[in-house]
C-alpha cells in the first residue's frame, strides 16, 4: 500500500502526543481489519488511549451480521458527541455496516459530527481520509461499491504475541440468504500464496506459535480465479524449498512446513467446500489442528434449501462421518441459527438430532434475526422471538448436557496445550488451549508462555479443565 499519507499525518502528529481508541464489533476478520486500522494509526504517530475520553480519534470497525452490532454503534456515537464538542476527537466508522446506504444516510442524518465514513474496500485509504480531515477540517466519505483489490503492505498491531490471524481471501459468492457479507465485502478475491506465506514466516521470526487462516469461505481459496481461468498455480518458497500451491489443500501443506509455527487453525469453512483432498492435508499435516469448524446453520434440509446452503441433512452428517473415518481424532466445532423463517418444531428437532449425532466440542449459537438487503428480509413465516427464545435454551441447554459429558472423557488423559498467558481471573495460574480448543488452567511458571506443553487433566469444570505438569 501506499504510505506517503501516513508519512504525512505523521509529521502533522509529530510531538503531540496524540491518542487513539478503536471499537471492534464482528467476526474475526473484522478483528483482522482492526489490527491493519491500529498498525496505521501507530505509523501515524497516535498511541493507544487508555480511555476513550483521551483519544484524539476514535475508530469504530463495524459488523452488519446481527443486529445489536447497530445497536452497539447507535449508543456508541450518542456517547462521542460530548467528547467531539469538548475536544474536536475524530471520529470514523468504517467496516461492513458502511457498504450500506441506508446505514450511511442514517448516519449522515442523525450523527453529522462524524467525520470520516469508510468501506470495507477502502480501508487503505484511512490515512488519506484522516488526513484530508486535519487539512479541510471538513467530513470524508470513501465508499466504494465494486470490489475491492487485495491490498498488500499494511502496517499492523496485533493484539497478540503468541496467536496471530491471517487473511487469506476475501469476499464470499455463496448469497446465503440470510446472510448480508456477499453485498458488503463483495466476491471471492484470494490473496497470492507467496504473500501468505512471507506473511507466516514473519510471524514465525517474530516468535508466533500459532496462526489462524481467515476468510469467508477458506476451503474455497483459489477456486474463482479457476473459474475465471486464471492461472492459479504458483510456486512458492519456503526456506530452500519450492513448492507448488494452486488451491487450499496445498496452501495447508505449505504453511506446514513453516519452522516455528506450532499450530495452524482455519476459519470458516463451507461444508460444499470440503473435498477430499483438504480432509487428506488435514490428516496429513501434523501442525494443522483436529478440530474442524464445520458450520452446520440448521439441521432441516428443508431450511437448508431455503437458506441457498448447497447440501442436505444427509450429505452434512456423511460428510461428518467421513472426515471421521479418515482422522479418528477430529472433533467439531459449527454454527447453528435458530428460528430461521419458516423452521417449524420438526425443522427444530432434526438440528437438535444433528447435534446428538455429532456432538460438538463446540457450538456457536445464534438467534436469527433479519439483516436488511438479504432475501430471508422478504420471506413469509417469520418465527415469533418467543418461540426463537424457547428454542435457543433448548439448543442451548442440549450442548451443554453433551459438553459436561465430554469434559469427562479428558479426565485423566493427556493433552498438549499452548500456554498463552496467566488467567485472567488468577495470576497465579497459567491458562492455555488444546488442539480442540478446550481451556486449560494449571499451576506454572512465567517461562512457560508461549511453549506448547503437555499436562494431564485432573478435573472438569464446565467450561474449563484444569491440568498438572506431568
Amino acid at each position: 500500500m501506499e504510505t506517503k499519507y501516513i508519512e504525512k499525518v505523521a509529521k502533522m502528529n509529530s510531538g503531540k502526543n496524540l491518542k487513539y481508541a478503536i471499537y471492534t464489533m464482528g467476526c474475526q476478520l473484522n478483528e483482522n481489519d482492526s489490527e491493519r486500522i491500529c498498525g496505521m494509526l501507530e505509523e501515524m504517530n497516535y498511541t493507544k488511549a487508555e480511555k476513550v475520553e483521551d483519544a484524539n480519534i476514535v475508530v469504530f470497525n463495524t459488523c452488519c451480521v446481527r443486529e445489536n452490532a447497530e445497536d452497539r454503534l447507535f449508543g456508541k456515537l450518542g456517547e462521542m458527541k460530548r467528547l467531539k464538542e469538548a475536544k474536536g476527537t475524530i471520529i470514523a466508522i468504517g467496516g461492513c455496516m458502511m457498504q450500506e446506504k441506508v446505514m450511511v444516510e442514517k448516519i449522515n442524518n442523525s450523527y453529522p459530527y462524524v467525520d470520516i465514513i469508510f468501506g470495507t474496500h477502502t480501508l487503505h485509504k484511512l490515512p488519506e481520509d484522516i488526513y484530508q480531515v486535519l487539512i479541510n477540517n471538513k467530513g470524508v466519505e470513501d465508499i466504494i461499491d465494486i470490489d475491492g483489490e487485495i491490498i498488500e503492505g499494511f502496517p499492523i498491531k496485533r493484539n497478540d504475541n503468541i496467536k496471530a490471524s491471517v487473511t487469506i481471501m476475501n469476499g464470499c459468492n455463496n448469497f446465503c440468504t440470510y446472510c448480508i457479507v456477499p453485498y458488503v465485502r463483495g466476491r471471492e478475491r484470494s490473496r497470492n500464496p507467496q504473500d501468505i506465506i512471507n506473511e507466516v514466516q514473519c510471524l514465525a521470526k517474530q516468535g508466533y506459535k500459532e496462526i489462524t487462516l481467515l476468510g469467508q469461505n477458506v476451503n474455497s481459496y483459489l477456486v474463482s480465479k479457476k473459474i475465471n481461468q486464471e492461472n492459479i498455480s504458483y510456486e512458492v518458497a519456503i526456506e530452500d524449498e519450492k513448492l507448488i500451491v494452486n488451491s487450499f489443500a496445498t496452501l495447508l501443506r505449505a504453511i506446514n512446513k513453516i519452522k516455528g509455527i506450532e499450530r495452524i487453525r482455519f476459519i470458516s469453512p463451507h461444508p460444499k467446500d470440503f473435498t477430499n483432498d483438504v480432509i487428506e492435508a488435514i490428516r496429513d499435516c501434523d501442525k494443522v489442528c483436529k478440530l474442524i469448524h464445520l458450520p452446520l446453520q440448521s439441521g432441516s434440509t428443508e431450511i437448508l434449501n431455503k437458506m441457498n446452503r448447497k447440501y442436505t441433512k444427509e450429505q452434512y452428517l456423511n460428510l461428518a462421518k467421513k472426515i471421521k473415518e479418515k482422522i479418528p481424532e477430529v472433533v467439531f466445532s459449527t454454527d447453528i441459527i435458530v428460528g430461521f423463517p419458516g423452521e417449524t418444531e420438526e425443522d427444530f428437532n432434526n438440528t437438535m438430532e444433528v447435534v446428538n449425532q455429532v456432538k460438538f466440542e463446540q457450538i456457536f449459537m445464534f438467534i436469527y434475526s433479519i439483516r436488511v438487503g438479504t432475501p430471508a428480509e422478504k420471506m413469509e413465516d417469520q418465527v415469533p422471538e418467543k418461540v426463537k427464545h424457547e428454542r435457543f435454551e433448548r439448543l442451548k441447554k442440549l450442548y451443554e448436557e453433551l459438553v459436561a459429558k465430554r469434559n469427562k472423557d479428558y479426565v485423566d488423559k493427556v493433552q498438549t496445550i499452548l500456554v498463552e498467558g496467566k488467567s485472567k481471573t488468577n495470576s497465579n495460574i497459567l491458562t492455555g488451549r488444546t488442539e480442540s480448543n478446550k481451556v486449560i488452567n494449571f499451576e506454572g511458571s512465567e517461562d512457560l508462555i508461549g511453549q506448547v506443553i503437555k499436562l494431564k487433566i485432573v478435573s472438569e469444570h464446565m467450561w474449563y479443565l484444569k491440568g498438572e505438569r506431568i
